[in-house]
């Protein structure tokens, strides 16, 4: 990677595109199988992909020893230098995958971006449906897109939709998806028709917000 900061941000994409700051979820770096093949997507839909890491993972990198995620605070501080970072004077959508979406969605109505895409979004632990990560989310006013999967431990298609969420937050659902929004052999779809749904989806939201 070129260019490379603290936060190891690197940017691809033409400069006339909108551009998505993409973030990490908890486990995988910025570079995992899914962020890689959402960025290629992305590209090959004329949207500009910004990835970066978390101080964690950018430790991780450098000295190969897995460590838990930062804190909140250091997490949303680190979202709001690399949102500084790529701001210029261009719109920007931020978002992620499950945490780096999560984080996301804590600041994208303070920062002023133009729209929030959340790719599995983390709406409670697993098995712990009962403690909710959605408070915040009743009040967001960002134009807002979650690709979630129907059977997402974290917040399948049942529970979500008994939660009370902000109108500006619509809900885009990929049959049989788990987490990572990959669905079962027997319910006739592939995890990659369902990655190319939410390019899909992400590319004519990008272009929406960033018109």
């Amino acid at each position: 990677m070129s260019d490379q900061t603290p936060h190891n941000l690197t940017i691809e994409g033409r400069p006339e595109w909108p551009l998505f700051v993409f973030a990490h979820g908890a486990g995988a770096p910025m570079d995992s199988d899914f962020m890689n093949r959402m960025t290629e997507l992305l590209l090959e839909r004329r949207v500009a992909v910004a990835r970066f890491e978390f101080p964690y993972m950018a430790e991780r990198r450098e000295n190969g020893k897995k460590r838990p995620p930062n804190g909140q605070k250091q997490l949303l501080d680190c979202w709001r230098e690399v949102f500084a970072e790529c701001k210029a004077d261009r719109k920007l959508i931020i978002g992620g995958k499950s945490m780096g979406g999560r984080m996301a969605s804590m600041i994208a109505d303070e920062v002023g971006a133009a729209g929030l895409v959340c790719l599995g979004y983390p709406f409670h632990a697993p098995g712990k449906p009962e403690k909710t990560r959605t408070e915040h989310l009743q009040a967001l006013q960002t134009p807002t897109v979650i690709i979630q999967g129907t059977r997402d431990a974290m917040g399948n298609q049942e529970e979500v939709t008994h939660y009370s969420l902000s109108d500006a937050i619509e809900l885009f659902w990929l049959e049989d998806g788990n987490h990572d929004l990959k669905p079962r052999i027997k319910s006739g779809f592939s995890h990659d028709q369902h990655l190319q749904l939410a390019a899909d989806r992400m590319a004519a939201f990008c272009s929406e917000v960033d018109a």
